[in-house]
């Protein structure tokens, strides 16, 4: 079992059994970790116009979160002390994520001329507030239409992990 699924398996057995439809979605990277619970579904929603369902969903959303958050802080500086990252939470319900927290982590990079006309273009436009929002949007934007590669990406370096951590058997 590799790090990742240890960090699953742990928040698995932290939390409690009712929150959540099934086993949430655990994601680390090597500032945060997002626990991400599919909510059970809100038969109170069903058949309501659509603004009612809405409306009846984000009053759903926010009962959980309130209901809630004093054990998901307690689970999350248990979490942040075992695991050395930030604890960051969020919901799926009606095929949509809510996230309740997220952690915004600089990043630095060096643009030429001409990357730098393209967020200069954004700002421009009002599509984002700054070069640093543009870049973010930009990054939202590939991520979104490049969703199944960078999947199979993330899958062939996790098998990269697992055999390195098995090491070079055999070399008696």
């Amino acid at each position: 079992m590799n790090a990742d699924e240890q960090l699953s398996a742990w928040f698995a057995g932290r939390l409690p059994e009712n929150w959540f439809a099934e086993t949430p979605k655990v994601v680390v990277d090597r500032e945060e970790i997002t626990v991400l619970g599919t909510l059970p579904s809100l038969s109170v929603a069903e058949g309501l116009p659509e603004l009612e369902r809405a409306a009846a969903i984000e009053g759903y959303v926010e009962r959980f979160r309130e209901e809630t958050r004093e054990r998901r802080i307690d689970i999350a500086r248990e979490a942040e002390h075992r695991f050395r990252r930030k604890v960051s939470w969020g919901v799926v319900v009606g095929g949509e994520a809510v996230m309740f927290t997220t952690l915004s982590v600089p990043v630095m990079t060096r643009l030429r001329q001409p990357e730098r006309q393209v967020l200069d273009t954004l700002v421009a436009a009002g599509v984002a507030r700054s070069r640093s929002d543009a870049l973010a949007w930009c990054v939202r934007l590939v991520g979104k239409h490049t969703d199944s590669w960078l999947a199979d990406l993330r899958d062939a370096l996790q098998h990269v992990d697992r055999v390195r951590a098995e090491g070079p058997g055999g070399l008696d």
